[in-house]
């Protein structure tokens, strides 16, 4: 395949996916600058071993690259904030726009849910936005994170069933 077919099948199949991929590494990173970053070092490492692509799923195979990237991103992101800042605590709550009077409720509701999800375990956050977000079947969630149907499920139970308990405490004042 010449430069020219293949920039056309990756502009065809992998491209039409950006949003999803940035959708995944903002949820995953919580940031939006490393977000950006995690999908453009995403989409350079999809260019250059677009020759593994097997053509199945676009989608699938470039949400699969995001996490592998923001994983890696992660763990050199741990060592880093180990070795700058040992005892230091970095707040990451968000903080919330100024919205009108008619949307400030379901902005906040919106805020509490978006809280909940950055509250949850990673393993659990990441299947949650996968099914929830981007719409993946289990069978495309299992591709993506490389893991069994089965795994899938349970986690997207457990990561469910931990996000209403934290919405329940919200609700109630307790958090």
């Amino acid at each position: 395949m010449d430069k020219s077919e293949r920039d056309s099948l990756f502009t065809s199949k992998i491209i039409p996916h950006l949003d999803a991929a940035y959708n995944l590494a903002r949820w995953l990173a919580r940031n939006e600058h490393d977000a950006s970053d995690i999908v453009q070092d995403s989409f350079e490492r999809a260019y250059s071993y677009f020759n593994s692509f097997s053509g199945k799923d676009g989608k699938v195979w470039i949400l699969a690259i995001v996490r592998n990237t923001f994983y890696t991103w992660y763990r050199k992101k741990l060592v880093r904030l180990n070795v700058e800042v040992s005892e230091e605590q970095f707040d990451e709550s968000q903080l919330s726009e100024q919205t009108p009077e008619t949307e400030l409720e379901t902005n906040d509701k919106k805020q509490e849910v978006h809280a909940g999800i950055n509250s949850l375990p990673i393993e659990f956050r990441e299947i949650i936005i996968l099914r929830e977000l981007e719409s993946l079947s289990y069978k495309e969630i299992a591709e993506t994170v490389q893991i069994p149907i089965g795994t899938v499920m349970s986690r997207l139970a457990r990561g469910r069933e931990m996000l209403r308990a934290i919405l329940v405490k919200q609700l109630n004042g307790e958090v």
